[in-house]
């Protein structure tokens, strides 16, 4: 088994790292880092559950490898919040309802990050494209929207 030597920068934070070549960057997030907000789930790129942002692009982590990511630098939801304090997004979530088994959640969130980050005043059409790589089974997508529509206005109002 090949292995390679990468260093990769999560939530802020430099990591060292010798991998298998195979090894995806999901793998190394949960198992090696120990950062088990990102899901796995269907382990194909297929459901969205694994989503994070590298270098600032909502990427299924299932499918990435992690030697793809040496250099880069990886946004997990652990990141989200901030002393104790949930992202604007996340708060949207729990206010609207959006979270029901959770299981999509920290993906949909960084997918809204990502959509967010690039165009502060979204329409719902673009909301709906941002994450339509994103499944849920319990919401229906109503108050996830909902949630993110709310969250782009609440940033609006509080940036320069």
């Amino acid at each position: 088994m090949k292995t390679s030597k990468i260093k990769i920068k999560v939530n802020g934070e430099w990591h060292p790292l010798t991998v298998p070549n195979e090894r995806t960057l999901l793998q190394v997030i949960r198992e090696d880092l120990q950062l088990t907000g990102t899901k796995k789930m269907c382990d194909a790129g297929e459901c969205g559950s694994c989503t994070v942002l590298l270098n600032g692009i909502a990427v299924n982590s299932c499918i990435v490898l992690a030697v793809d990511a040496n250099g880069k630098e990886i946004t997990t939801i652990e990141s989200l919040s901030q002393i104790g304090r949930l992202h604007p997004i996340q708060e949207e979530f729990v206010i609207k309802g959006a979270i029901q088994c959770g299981f999509c959640t920290p993906g949909m969130i960084l997918s809204a990050k990502a959509l967010l980050d690039q165009n502060p005043d979204p329409t719902e059409w673009e909301v709906k494209t941002a994450i339509s790589g994103n499944l849920c089974r319990c919401t229906g997508y109503v108050r996830i929207v909902d949630a993110i529509l709310s969250a782009a206005e609440r940033l609006r109002s509080v940036r320069p």
